[in-house]
């Protein structure tokens, strides 16, 4: 059995004390592959050089929406350094109003969305998909990938936490919808009502660690390994097999980030 952790930050600082057990732990819950998200360009080199030195460990280049105070990408810088097969993907990027004031519709947030579409465009010129973060700006987020024809490229909803209809929407222009440790929350009956609809071909697994550990991990440093735990998880709401669950995301993950190297 292997099950691919879709979307992790092991490059930072809390899960780096310990990185020879981290990747022991991994292998020891049968965890394949994994897929480290860069969130700036200040420490894109880290996140670079770990899918160079670990051959099981693919990695992306972007800037998250919440960050401010670090270089601005352009499309041509995130074009070429893209341009190397250990980045299988673009971002992780997208709308986040959570932490702003006011309701997005303000000019203030005029720069995210501007980095957003950079980050399309340069997912439709290299080919290679989106990683979408969104918070409380699933409509807008939904609009600008349709607007800009982000199906293009393709993408994932990362650590999905929205509605059906916003899955819909997504599903619709070629997306794939990502599960974490969220859907294993007492509250998230919305969120599991999704993770049993998703069609099965599209469903990935993450743990977005060092954060949102699962149940019965709540409240621990969340790290690769526990990406188990959401697999059987979904598993059990789909009323699957975890091997047959860890099967079908593996290979839609694969099928996604095409540029993947399997080994």
């Amino acid at each position: 059995m292997q099950i691919v952790d879709s979307h992790c930050h092991i490059n930072f600082e809390e899960l780096q004390s310990d990185f020879a057990g981290l990747l022991s732990r991994a292998n020891d819950n049968e965890i394949s592959h994994m897929l480290c998200v860069a969130v700036n360009l200040e420490d894109f080199p880290q996140v670079r050089d770990l899918a160079h030195t670990h051959p099981h460990i693919f990695a992306s280049v972007g800037v998250h929406p919440c960050y401010t105070d670090c270089e601005e990408p352009s499309v041509e810088q995130l074009v070429s350094l893209a341009n190397d097969d250990n980045i299988v993907a673009i971002g992780e990027t997208g709308l986040d109003y959570f932490r702003t004031k006011g309701d997005g519709s303000s000019s203030e947030l005029d720069w995210q969305r501007e980095r957003f579409v950079r980050h399309i465009e340069a997912s439709k010129e290299t080919g290679k998909p989106l990683i979408i973060h969104t918070r409380s700006a699933a409509d807008d987020t939904m609009s600008m990938l349709k607007e800009w024809d982000a199906g293009v490229g393709g993408g994932v909803m990362h650590c999905f936490a929205e509605d059906w209809e916003t899955a819909q929407k997504a599903l619709d222009i070629g997306f794939y919808i990502s599960f974490s440790g969220i859907v294993t929350f007492k509250t998230a009956e919305q969120l599991r009502d999704v993770a049993r609809k998703v069609p099965m071909d599209r469903i990935l697994v993450e743990t977005d660690s060092p954060y949102l550990a699962p149940v019965p991990m709540r409240g621990k440093t969340n790290e690769p390994s526990y990406v188990r735990h959401t697999a059987e998880f979904v598993a059990g709401l789909r009323g699957v097999s975890l091997e047959s669950l860890a099967e079908t995301t593996t290979e839609n993950f694969f099928r996604l980030f095409s540029t993947a190297n399997r080994v």
